[in-house]
Order: structure tokens, then sequence, then C-alpha cells
């Protein structure tokens, strides 16, 4: 084999591996996790504050 043809296979064999996809798409879900986590707080954050300062005023009405 000549220097070029070992250089090809070389790159190839590189190219061939796919010992980091599964971090890669372990990240990917770890972020699309965390997008919708981050999504749905906002909207279930207001909902609690309004739920605690109602009991809040009940309570302070109650006394």
């Amino acid at each position: 084999m000549n220097m070029l043809s070992m250089l090809a296979l070389k790159l190839q064999m590189i190219l061939n591996r796919e010992e980091g996809q599964d971090l890669i798409e372990y990240a990917l879900l770890v972020g699309l996790i965390s997008l919708a986590a981050v999504a749905a707080i906002g909207p279930i954050g207001s909902d609690l504050k309004a739920i605690y300062t109602s009991i809040a005023n009940q309570l302070t009405a109650a006394n």
C-alpha cells in the first residue's frame, strides 16, 4: 500500500467511528427535556403564585 491509500483508509476509519454517537444523543435528549421543563415552569409558576396568594388572603381574613 502506498502512503496515499493508507491515509485514505485511516481517514475512512476515523469517519466511521461511532463511539461518541451515544453521548451526543443523550446530550440532545437532556437538552430537549430541559427546554420543555423551562417552558412549563413559567405558566405553572404564575398559577402557583395565584393559589398561594389566595390562601394567604383567606388566612389573613380569618384572623
